[in-house]
């Protein structure tokens, strides 16, 4: 599967900057955050794409206001979401500045109308919000433009994410990322359960990745050694900007040490490799061969006390120790000489 260029079977874990709230309401604040994920190598920036009216009530009900432990407590909602929003006519230009300096770029859309908006920009793919994942009809018209889907879990029933993953399938659109994320701000790393990331891709025959809320940047790693394809988190040019997602989001400096750590821990991983390379060859000078611990005459017998198996490697494999013992020198052997062959007298 691809995202724009990226090619999720061969380049790697494809790395998500989510812009979310972190604009501080200022068009160059974002155009700069743009630019520094950019610069530290995430492969994309994400918007989000909703107005306070496509997500709720202006409601002063119970209801609508926010409780329960959250950073946004006692806030009503609609008042949560105005501050939050990324206005719509600052789409195109983002837009074409991502594409202008090399980074993808895509968005969540919140309702139907968010995605006939962003349709006009071909973004490379869409995300699902963990909170939006029951809103089927949502999945259904976004999976049916056709582009990669991207789908947070973080609040659905395991049969809620088996409905979004046969919607899309129902739609044609087969092309499905399913991300492990823990639905809290921040996220308790006891509640992050990253065990369930290999368990998305078989359980689902989808692309599995984690959408990270944690602090810090250890979450993102364990991910990646589990098999995420796609890690999203949220990133802040600078911490000052302040608003509704600052406390939670990695700063500049932060989401760099991040994807280090993401590529130092894919350079780690590997492949699955029993080959002789040449370093493995090079380093055997350092194993054990047979040598001869002790002078030895012709027709003499080999014991344990005149050969012996020691570093370096150069002599012959130690598993000919046996078959040597107890058979007689068919030639002078001298101390320090290696066992290049067997030679046995009589044969």
């Amino acid at each position: 599967m691809q995202i724009g260029n990226f090619d999720l079977t061969k380049d790697g874990t494809y790395i998500i900057a989510e812009l979310s709230a972190n604009h501080g309401s200022d068009i160059t604040i974002a155009k700069e955050t743009i630019k520094a994920a950019k610069k530290i190598g995430a492969n994309a920036i994400k918007l989000q794409t909703y107005t306070a009216d496509t997500l709720t009530l202006d409601s002063d009900n119970e209801d609508f206001i926010i409780k329960g432990g959250t950073l946004w407590d006692n806030k009503k909602l609609y008042d949560l979401y105005k501050e939050a929003y990324l206005p719509w006519e600052w789409h195109e230009e983002l837009f074409q500045y991502a594409r202008e300096i090399g980074i993808d770029i895509f968005s969540s859309p919140f309702d139907k109308s968010a995605v006939d908006f962003l349709e006009q920009f071909n973004p490379s793919a869409y995300k699902i919000a963990s909170f939006e994942i029951t809103d089927y009809e949502l999945i259904r018209y976004t999976a049916s433009k056709g582009k990669p889907i991207i789908i947070s879990t973080g609040i659905a029933t395991i049969d809620e994410i088996q409905d979004a993953v046969d919607i899309c399938r129902s739609e044609s659109n087969h092309n499905i990322i399913l991300l492990k994320c823990t639905s809290s701000y921040p996220a308790p790393l006891e509640d992050a359960n990253l065990l369930t990331i290999p368990n998305l891709a078989q359980t689902f025959g989808v692309v599995a990745g984690f959408s990270d809320h944690t602090m810090g940047v250890t979450a993102p790693i364990v991910a990646t050694t589990l098999g995420a394809k796609v890690i999203e988190k949220h990133f802040i040019l600078d911490k000052s900007i302040g608003g509704p997602d600052a406390d939670f989001s990695l700063d500049k400096n932060e989401f760099a040490e991040m994807i280090q750590a993401v590529r130092d821990t894919e350079k780690l991983l590997g492949k699955v490799d029993y080959s002789m390379t040449t370093k493995k060859k090079k380093s055997r000078q350092f194993s054990r061969s047979l040598y001869v611990a002790k002078d030895i005459q012709k027709g003499e017998l080999f014991t344990e006390e005149n050969i012996r198996s020691v570093r370096p490697g150069y002599g012959i494999h130690p598993k000919y120790l046996k078959e040597i013992l107890g058979k007689e020198a068919e030639k002078n052997y001298k101390f320090g000489e290696k066992f290049s062959h067997i030679l046995i007298a009589g044969e």
